[in-house]
């Protein structure tokens, strides 16, 4: 199952893009023989200031057809770390090809386009900045294949 992390907004050279790097790549390797992966980074940008509609228009453009969308949002379900391996692994195991996790602008996601989303992930009741959580999801994904594939990377 291919994994897409579609976000608003470019992030450049800098630790959060090191981290991101290194986890996707450990997720790749580790979700490989799960059938997990590979992982992408989509980036969007509206350019001409429309809002959270013209940034929802580019993202829906973005998203493989066919995609599971999972929208991060903080109103949506806290999980631990192994439920989201197994929901993870669940989606997988369903034979969706693609899921497509979704980061929003600086004002968050379109209300229409959260409605169309088929899950909501929260990391909690606090509001992150966009670029730390591409990098939480980031190492939750490899945690998620870690957990999956029996390694002793996350401990309970």
């Amino acid at each position: 199952m291919r994994v897409h992390i579609v976000a608003v907004g470019r992030l450049r050279a800098s630790p959060e893009f090191d981290l991101i790097n290194d986890y996707l790549t450990r997720f790749d390797r580790t979700g490989r023989a799960l059938a997990l992966g590979p992982a992408n980074i989509i980036e969007v940008e509206d350019k001409k200031g429309g809002g959270m509609p013209a940034e929802a228009s580019l993202i829906e453009r973005a998203i493989p057809s066919g995609s599971l969308i999972c929208i991060l949002d903080e109103r949506g379900k806290v999980m631990t770390s192994p439920a989201f391996a197994e929901q993870l692994g669940g989606w997988r195991d369903q034979g969706r090809q693609d899921v497509a996790f979704v980061i929003g602008g600086a004002d968050g996601i379109d209300p229409a386009f959260r409605a169309k989303a088929d899950a909501a992930l929260s990391f909690g009741k606090m509001v992150w900045p966009h670029m730390l959580v591409r990098v939480m999801l980031s190492e939750q994904l490899y945690r998620a294949a870690s957990i999956l594939s029996g390694s002793p990377y996350h401990r309970e």
